[in-house]
This record gives structure tokens, C-alpha cells and sequence, in this order.
């Protein structure tokens, strides 16, 4: 990755592109597409034509939480990022104090015993560092059993100041994401899959794509915190076990849609490259020397310069891909974060692909 990005305040997507302008929906963003270190422009709603009968989608089936509670910490206002809850009950949380614009700023938790008042006159009590490497995030003791339901009717989602205005939890939601049962989810949207729209799911369908749902649970992942990526509940079904398998004996490329997919995946993969049906949780990072099992391309937004998710674009295509990638996403001005355009990773050029079916920008 070059280390010469630097990402322009104006290049933040400020409102989803459903709301720039009159007939747009959710798939009116840009799609930069790399091969190798080939780069080419286009519409996300090309992406039919980019792809083959016989790829694989991978996506990430979490619905987003409404994970930002406000609270009180003696006299001070502070919000509340509900993460992760844990095997033993405990959240993993953030606090951040309120910017007066309706988002948050950075803070540092503790110490340990620092009690927090929720609504309800719920308690969250800090109790020690979720790693010994920050004290960003704190694993906490909640006086409410039923947190979730704390969210729902407390919560909202979490945003942060290179966004306009608050936004209904709709907005967070992928077309794919499914209600689970216990109602847990992810604290932030697996973005990468936002552009799509039941239209251009249904397109990609008839023209023989096929799709592999998992579930991988995020936790926040604040723009300040360089950390990489906790452990996160996921799962694997059997279905998509073999779908994933399948495409693979056969001549399908398997394309995970978001770094979060690529997580849950390659936790299921064995060093033989056998996928099996898995859950729990995972504390995978993957990065070049690790490298990828299983995944041959990403759909993945734009990520900031220091996010540890560069290391697994460049396990996929490498340093020198990615870094070509991201110079002319600067150069053509792509907007970046959760409703900003996308990034699609493919492997060497072949001659079955089809060439920007629609418009190119």
C-alpha cells in the first residue's frame, strides 16, 4: 500500500446514494474494478456483466443493531457503542463523548469500576480492557439482562462526523440481512453489501450467480482506532459449505462480498481448502502472510489508509494491486466509507468476462 494516501475530508460519503438525488437508489455508486493491477471504471449496476454463471457470492447475512445509547457518567453526557457480548454476558463497549453535531468523539474508557447510567436506570459497569493493547473498548457488566431490547428502544445506529445526519436503522440494513433469533447482530453495517438491490440480485441470479450466506457478527471499528480485528461470533451453514466447495471443483470464481465474509469463510477452511460447516467465534486475521484459502476476489468498500482490513486486500491481489487500486480511486475522486462507492478484486483478467455491460464512468 502506498504509503503517500492521504484520503480528502470531501471524498467522505455523506448521506447513502439514495438520497443524492431524485430516482436513485442504493446501487447509483461507483465500482472500481482490479485485476491484477489492471484497473478499470464502472457503475456498481455493471457488475452483472463482470461476473460469469458458475461465480459465487459470498455475503454476510447480519442485521445492524441500533448500537449507540446515550448515557450519563456522573454529570457528563457520554454514548455508549455496544460491540460484542461475550460467552459470560459481559459487553465489549466503547465510550465517546457527544461533538454537539449529533455524533461522538473519541474517548478513553475506565478505570475499571466506572459506572455508566443507561435509561431506564440501567447500569453499565467497566471492568477491565478488552485487550492490553488499548484502552479503546472495555468489557462491561450490564444491570439489564435483556440489552438488545435496550437497544431497540434506545438505540440508534452508529454514525460518526464525516456524516450528514442521523439516519432510521433502515438505512443500515443490507437486502441480505436476516433477523436471528435470539436478535443479535452487528454493532456496524457490513457495508460492502449495501449497493445491491433485490433488482440487481435477481439479475445476477438469472444469469447463473449463485449465493452462499453467512453470518459474521461485527463489532465497532471506529476511523480513530488502528487495532486489528477482535474476535467475532460467526457461522458457516452446511449449505453454503458446499455451495462455496462446489464452485470451487468447478470453473466459479468464489467472491466474498465484504472483509467480513472473507473472515467467516476462511475461519471455515481447512489448510486443504475444504470449507466445513463451522460457528462460534473467530479470531482470524488475515494478512499476506497468512494469506487466503479459499477466496479468489472481494467486493469491498474503500478502506482508510491505517485499517488493518488493507492487509487482507493485499493477501488477496497484493501490495502493489492495492496500491495501484487506491491511487486512482483518489484520481477519480471515489467516495469512500459505509455509503460510499465500492471496490471489486477479481483475479487475473480472463477472457470470459464481459466488459461494462451498461454505462462506465
Amino acid at each position: 500500500m502506498t504509503t503517500a494516501l492521504r484520503v480528502p475530508e470531501e471524498l467522505s460519503a455523506r448521506v447513502p446514494a439514495e438520497q443524492r438525488g431524485p430516482g436513485l437508489d442504493r446501487d447509483a455508486v461507483r465500482l472500481l474494478v482490479s485485476r491484477g493491477t489492471e484497473v478499470s471504471h464502472h457503475a456498481f449496476v455493471d457488475l452483472p456483466g463482470l461476473l460469469r454463471a458458475g461465480d459465487l457470492l459470498i455475503v454476510n447475512t447480519s442485521p445492524t443493531l441500533a448500537a449507540a445509547v446515550d448515557g450519563r457518567l456522573g454529570h457528563a453526557r457520554v454514548v455508549v457503542h455496544f460491540s460484542t457480548q461475550g460467552d459470560d454476558g459481559r459487553w465489549a463497549v466503547e465510550l465517546r463523548d457527544p461533538d454537539g453535531a449529533g455524533t461522538t468523539r473519541a474517548r478513553t474508557g475506565g478505570p475499571a469500576g466506572t459506572e455508566v447510567r443507561l435509561p431506564e436506570d440501567v447500569r453499565l459497569v467497566l471492568e477491565e480492557p478488552l485487550t492490553a493493547r488499548s484502552a479503546r473498548l472495555w468489557r462491561a457488566r450490564v444491570s439489564e439482562p435483556d440489552v438488545l431490547g435496550l437497544l431497540r428502544r434506545y438505540g440508534r445506529p452508529i454514525r460518526y462526523s464525516y456524516t450528514e445526519r442521523d439516519q432510521p436503522l433502515s438505512v443500515y440494513q443490507t437486502v441480505f440481512a436476516l433477523p436471528s433469533a435470539d436478535g443479535s447482530g452487528s454493532a456496524e453495517m457490513p457495508s460492502a453489501a449495501r449497493p445491491f438491490t433485490p433488482r440487481l440480485v435477481a439479475e445476477l441470479v438469472s444469469r447463473g450467480v449463485q449465493f452462499a450466506p453467512v453470518t459474521l457478527h461485527t463489532g465497532v471499528a471506529s476511523a480513530e482506532a488502528h487495532e486489528p480485528p477482535y474476535p467475532e461470533r460467526f457461522a458457516v451453514p452446511e449449505a453454503s459449505a458446499r455451495l462455496i466447495n462446489a464452485a470451487r471443483a468447478g470453473d466459479g470464481r468464489v467472491i466474498a462480498v465484504g472483509t467480513t465474509a472473507v473472515r467467516a469463510v476462511e475461519s471455515a477452511t481447512g489448510p486443504d481448502g475444504v470449507v466445513r460447516a463451522a460457528q462460534g467465534w473467530t479470531d482470524l486475521v488475515v494478512t499476506p502472510e497468512r494469506g487466503v484459502r479459499v477466496v479468489d476476489g472481494l467486493l469491498t468498500g474503500l478502506h482508510e489508509p491505517e485499517a488493518s482490513h488493507l492487509l487482507m486486500l493485499e493477501a488477496i491481489t497484493g501490495q502493489a494491486a492495492i496500491g495501484r487500486g487506491y491511487d486512482e480511486a483518489l484520481r477519480r475522486r471515489y467516495l469512500w466509507h459505509e455509503f460510499g462507492d465500492v471496490h471489486l478484486i477479481l483475479p487475473e483478467e480472463d477472457p470470459h468476462t464481459e466488459h461494462c455491460s451498461r454505462n462506465c464512468w
